[in-house]
């Protein structure tokens, strides 16, 4: 075990900066203790898996313990992952639902992994399917090919895992996607991500549409994976989510009053550019709730096609 302590020079939401790395209540690479007051989580990195637990001190010092081959690389970015490097003092709310938002929750920041792979995967995973979906196909490939969690995570009752790497994702077979409910148009972006993956690292230096862009040339990859990987590997304040189900509807409702289309919510955050990503952030952390009409979208078992 290696330890670091780091004081921010800001107001710091530990959970709420972390909150977009976590696939849901049941995943296997993360966990929280105590209501957010100590967070687990699970890594690849360039020298190896991690597990690092981080927890704020009442002076705001971050505390953060690391296991594993990769827990110096993580810890040597633990600054970055909690949004050192983010600039949200140049940002100008032209709404007021995103004024009071930013006002009410100053420590929200958007941090970066420096890693894609394990963005990526889940992401992909994420595509055209319900949130139910694609935690349950990421829970299956966690918990069936990848390894334990370095550390005491991996020991503890129901222990934590580590991402599957490239090489635990080539070595799938076929029926074993379909096991884990996974269709095979995902199934073969994931696998033509895991030949390149040592590539697609670059993206993380390239940042902002340049790293999007590379991400973008593999087959299966478009812009709504690559702006879901942007936002939380490198911080990018403009990487907005066009395809979602859901973001254009919430966001009209939010600050026009009506439902929008990709299109339509291209015009309401052009004033926010180049932080655009960060305008639909607020909107969803601030409370708000759109109007519910009709049935909810029922979510499909590809398992039992």
């Amino acid at each position: 075990m290696i330890e670091r302590e780091w004081r921010p020079d800001f107001r710091l939401d530990l959970a709420g900066v972390l909150a977009p790395l976590r696939r849901g209540r049941g995943d296997p690479s993360w966990r929280s203790v105590g209501e957010g007051s100590a967070i687990w989580r699970v890594s690849t990195t360039p020298d190896g898996p991690a597990t690092v637990r981080m927890s704020r001190r009442s002076d705001g010092t971050v505390v953060a313990a690391g296991w594993g081959p990769g827990a110096r690389w993580e810890l040597d970015g633990l600054p970055a992952l909690l949004g050192a490097h983010d600039e949200p003092e140049s940002f100008v709310a032209h709404h007021p639902l995103i004024a009071d938002a930013a006002r009410r929750l100053p420590g929200i920041r958007l941090g970066s992994t420096r890693r894609v792979w394990d963005q990526l995967v889940p992401a992909i995973l994420e595509q055209k399917v319900t949130g139910i979906e694609a935690r349950r196909s990421w829970r299956e490939l966690c918990w069936r090919f990848s390894d334990p969690a370095p550390g005491p995570a991996g020991t503890m009752p129901r222990g934590m895992r580590v991402p599957p790497t490239p090489a635990q994702i080539r070595s799938v077979p076929d029926w074993e996607w379909h096991r884990a409910g996974v269709d095979s148009a995902r199934r073969r972006a994931i696998r033509a991500a895991a030949a390149v993956a040592h590539r697609l690292e670059k993206a993380v230096e390239l940042g902002g549409e340049q790293g999007r862009i590379l991400l973008r040339r593999i087959p299966g990859i478009g812009v709504w994976t690559a702006a879901e990987v942007a936002q939380r590997a490198w911080g990018d304040a403009d990487a907005v989510s066009f395809g979602d189900f859901h973001i254009p509807t919430v966001v009209g409702w939010a600050l026009v009053g009506r439902p929008l289309d990709d299109v339509g919510m291209l015009e309401v955050l052009a004033p926010y550019a180049p932080q655009r990503h960060r305008a639909v952030r607020y909107v969803e952390i601030s409370g708000f709730r759109r109007p519910r009409f009709g049935p909810r979208f029922s979510p499909r078992d590809y398992r039992e096609m």
